[in-house]
């Protein structure tokens, strides 16, 4: 197995501070911080040049940390996950304890329950939900390979994962639901 260790300290330090990490996910690359940090989530809005009100997406390792920040989530929803053939992202309704500025205006949150080695650790680790915004400019499409990555993007980072930086596969984006009482609504397949 590949280590990533000496990444995970250098993340860990990046994000305590405040700071943004470009990191591999279980789909696309990402741009990173401590969601529970606004002053770090207005770091990605600026570097992405993107409109604060479009929301991002928030890495968690497990079922106990959606329970963590969402209000009263049903929990059917984690039999679907367990069924999806890919990465799934939720909309919660009730978000709770993470940066207002990440939070969308009708109080939800898009959440998605990451299963990559390197993040699962790094998430474990920092014992905090991190952002994951894909790492392109608000408008171009995302990267598919790191080396796709604009040198924009990796100058605004503070940290740059070596992990899987030679990693060739093709990465795609989750797919987006929103979950209601049971019914599914598909937001990105």
């Amino acid at each position: 197995m590949v280590s990533f260790e000496n990444d995970i300290e250098q993340c860990l330090m990046v994000l305590k501070d405040g700071g943004l990490i470009l990191y591999p996910t279980d789909t696309v690359w990402g741009i990173g911080c401590d969601a529970t940090n606004a002053g770090a989530v207005e770091k990605i809005y600026a570097l992405k040049k993107r409109p604060d009100e479009k929301a991002m997406i928030v890495l968690v390792a497990d079922e106990r940390e959606v329970l963590k920040y969402v209000a009263a989530p049903d929990l059917q929803v984690f039999d679907y996950l367990q069924e999806a053939k890919k990465p799934t992202t939720v909309i919660y309704e009730g978000a709770i304890g993470l940066a207002d500025n990440l939070v969308a205006k009708d109080g939800s949150i898009a959440i998605r329950i990451c299963n990559e080695d390197f993040c699962r650790h790094l998430i474990k680790r920092f014992r905090k939900p991190i952002v994951s915004t894909s790492a392109n400019i608000s408008g171009e499409s995302p990267a598919k390979l790191f080396t796709e990555i604009s040198n924009e993007i990796k100058k605004g980072a503070d940290y740059i994962v070596n992990y899987r930086q030679d990693d060739d596969t093709i990465a795609k984006p989750s797919s987006v639901i929103k979950w209601n009482n049971g019914m599914v609504e598909i937001i990105r397949p």
